[in-house]
């Protein structure tokens, strides 16, 4: 898109956006006007929760196996993850998680098994409600692109491939930038930023993309703790909303505390509940280290106190 026709299309969201908030400031419903808008408001929650309950399977993944050649990556994964859960993902380095949430994007072919979802009926659901967040070294950051273009390439699957960006798209796009504490670079070259603004931008083009359930592969990777804490209350919020996120760390500790709920795994699920729950047997076949090791001490201590 030319860069005259992008300005435009910005003002024209601000303006929107201006006039909006202006209404809203400025038109005050009278009571009945406000009974029956409350009214309807309570019959279209009504109408919603019936289409969404409240606590449906996000994904399920059943007896998925994924194999390159004679190595066997995934091996009889089986697990379901609600709508409204945060699930870490945790195991050490080469188990599988990112295999595992290529195979969940569909972009990993399973030997067996297989990944459904909620609205099965919705053939383009994997495609358009499935955002994914990969490690920041899966990106090439050398292209002369701005952030705000980048975040904008979340919503390929709703724009169409050849098409140009609608409003809507750029105000879901600036609403993500502003979301991840990034709306001010938004004309920044990707090339220019940190480590860690790379790291938030990644998480702004996912969420552009408004997906229903959200793949997060070390997310945290390079950030400073003030953005950790942006990110990590953002996660909350969007489960509060009823998002599902599946979120690989190496943050044992804070994904502890972060996560309503804990996978280990090690090519498979070796222990899937509430962090409290998870002996110190499951941690310790996870990451092949003894029971009584430091590591294990530390997390259990943290549990503890949890």
């Amino acid at each position: 898109m030319k860069k005259v026709e992008k300005e435009q299309m910005l003002e024209e969201c601000a303006v929107q956006n201006v006039e909006e908030r202006s209404i809203s400031a400025v038109q005050v419903p009278s009571a009945q006007s406000a009974q029956s808008s409350n009214a309807q408001n309570s019959q279209e929650r009504s109408v919603h929760a019936q289409e969404q309950p409240a606590h449906v399977p996000g994904v399920e993944v059943k007896n998925l196996h994924v194999s390159f050649g004679q190595n066997h990556v995934v091996n009889n994964v089986s697990f379901r993850v609600m709508s409204g859960d945060f699930v870490g993902l945790l195991g050490p380095n080469g188990a599988g998680k990112t295999t595992l949430f290529r195979t969940i994007m569909g972009l990993q072919k399973s030997c067996a098994g297989e990944v459904l979802f909620h609205t099965e009926h919705d053939k383009h659901y994997r495609t358009r409600y499935v955002g994914y967040v990969p490690q920041r070294h899966d990106v090439a950051w050398d292209f002369p692109i701005s952030v705000l273009d980048v975040v904008l390439m979340g919503r390929i699957r709703h724009i169409g491939y050849g098409r140009r960006a609608r409003i809507e798209d750029y105000r879901a796009a600036l609403t993500a930038l502003e979301r991840t504490g990034m709306l001010s670079f938004k004309d920044r070259v990707i090339g220019e930023l940190s480590g860690g603004q790379r790291q938030r931008v990644l998480v702004a083009r996912a969420l552009a993309g408004q997906p229903h359930i959200l793949l997060l592969d070390e997310p945290f990777t390079g950030l400073d703790m003030p953005s950790q804490e942006l990110l990590t209350d953002l996660f909350h919020k969007l489960t509060d909303e009823g998002e599902s996120i599946i979120m690989s760390s190496h943050d044992i500790v804070g994904s502890i505390q972060s996560c309503s709920r804990i996978l280990l795994f090690n090519g498979s699920i070796v222990g899937d509940d509430v962090p409290s729950a998870l002996t110190a047997a499951q941690w310790a076949q996870t990451f092949n280290i003894r029971e009584d090791s430091s590591l294990i001490r530390l997390i259990t201590k943290d549990m503890n106190h949890a």
